[in-house]
């Protein structure tokens, strides 16, 4: 066999502590709940000291909010990739359909992380409805600047419309059969595209 390097375990670059924060606490509030999961659990999953976790959250809240920031840009990566992918607008409707119904068929899929805060946190000037509020202004303004390339009339209305069927998915996806719900928000959003889109009577 030819000559193998082994990489140095410790020249592998380290993940930044806040990093590792974020990430424990983003798996514990999935699976458990914003309320349920105490700063202690976090500390203690993370292996970390109290000084060193309120040294980067000062505030369980500030970490529910990173928490919320770092999925709602993990989502705006991922359009970016399907509007990178996708052949048209309507092909884009379609993957991202497709890529929510293979989430809600994933393993311990619990709905939308969003929708979940907004369920606990019921102040809307809290800052974690804020968080909550401001990622989903920008996904209904993704949407219709979506629809505004294919001359949708009245994109504004489609766009509130495409925003309740994927929430309604996402819940689907959770409560029901997960193995429907790419089909029946494809088939949703085409009705809606094709109302949007026919003369009006």
């Amino acid at each position: 066999m030819g000559d193998m390097t082994v990489p140095d375990a410790t020249t592998a670059p380290r993940v930044p502590m806040r990093e590792r924060i974020v990430e424990a606490a983003a798996e514990l509030f999935y699976a458990q709940g914003l309320r349920a999961v105490s700063a202690e659990k976090i500390i203690a999953q993370v292996g970390i000291t109290k000084v060193t976790f309120y040294r980067h959250f000062p505030t369980k809240d500030d970490l529910i909010v990173a928490y919320l920031e770092r999925r709602a840009q993990w989502e705006r990566d991922a359009i970016a990739q399907v509007r990178q992918a996708a052949a048209d607008v309507p092909d884009a409707f379609r993957i991202v359909a497709e890529a929510i119904g293979a989430e809600s068929c994933s393993p311990g899929f619990r709905g939308c992380p969003f929708i979940n805060a907004a369920a606990e946190y019921a102040d809307p000037e809290h800052p974690v409805r804020r968080a909550v509020d401001t990622h989903r202004r920008w996904f209904r303004q993704t949407l219709q600047d979506l629809l505004d390339e294919i001359d949708v009339p009245d994109s504004a209305r489609a766009a509130d419309q495409l925003v309740m069927l994927r929430d309604g998915a996402m819940v689907s996806g959770y409560l029901s059969d997960p193995s429907t719900v790419a089909a029946a928000l494809r088939d949703a959003c085409r009705a809606v595209l094709g109302a949007s889109t026919s003369p009006a009577s």
